[in-house]
């Protein structure tokens, strides 16, 4: 039996008996309640016996802030899991599109987890992420940046992200995907071990709220939908950190 609880800006979602946490930071705009956006995602991980702990925000220009934020949210929560259950493994941390900029950017430079899960990495400059600041900005004659900067955050985790275990996911039809920039980032430091793999599917593959499934006329497309997310979730739950 699963037990579900928000606490500050998380939605925890719990087996009775977990054997790993997943700490979970979704899409830029879709996490606004993540327990409904990756709610496939999530059902899949708590199937398999691990806790998820989903993050929910509204993207702003301070992700610095942002990711501290997180941080702390997260281990609160699982101060409270831990109280509930005893003492379980190092988490996992799983990210998607900003969210993985966001763990990268955690205050303890991944130092208190098992390792980094990055699903379709974006670290595009705010011009390219919000179309009207384009046209505001050249309209208006002002420059705005999210904090830290693309550079700026690959400067970062070349010298201050210290976490060596990271699995990349990028998927075959996303042209959003950076996490080979993400890659080169890491293996420039030393004793690292990222590694970088390719799945079916495109930008949005592991959001999943169920009402688009609903509204496919082929149950067929909506099969390989869920195929596609129990697939991610083999990679996360298998991932030999």
């Amino acid at each position: 039996m699963n037990t579900s609880r928000r606490i500050s800006n998380v939605s925890c979602q719990w087996p009775s008996r977990p054997i790993g946490l997943i700490e979970l930071i979704g899409g830029s705009y879709i996490s606004i309640k993540p327990e409904v956006t990756y709610k496939r995602l999530i059902s899949c991980l708590l199937k398999r016996n691990f806790a998820v702990h989903s993050w929910g925000y509204i993207p702003n220009f301070d992700h610095q802030l942002q990711a501290n934020h997180a941080w702390k949210q997260f281990r609160q929560c699982r101060k409270i899991l831990e109280k509930r259950v005893g003492l379980i493994p190092k988490s996992i941390r799983l990210g998607h599109s900003l969210g993985c900029k966001l763990h990268l950017l955690a205050p303890d430079g991944g130092r208190n987890c098992d390792g980094l899960v990055a699903m379709s990495f974006n670290n595009f400059k705010a011009d390219k992420s919000i179309p009207l600041l384009r046209k505001m900005s050249q309209k208006l004659d002002f420059e705005a940046e999210f904090s830290p900067s693309p550079a700026e955050t690959l400067n970062l985790v070349r010298e201050h992200y210290e976490q060596i275990n990271n699995l990349l996911i990028k998927f075959r039809n996303d042209n959003l995907d950076q996490n080979d920039l993400l890659l080169e980032s890491l293996q420039k430091r030393p004793t690292d071990k990222s590694k970088i793999m390719q799945l079916e599917g495109n930008h949005l593959t592991p959001v999943s709220v169920g009402l688009r499934e609903k509204l496919l006329k082929s149950n067929f497309q909506s099969l390989l939908k869920y195929e596609k997310i129990d697939l991610i979730v083999d990679q996360v739950t298998h991932w030999k950190v």
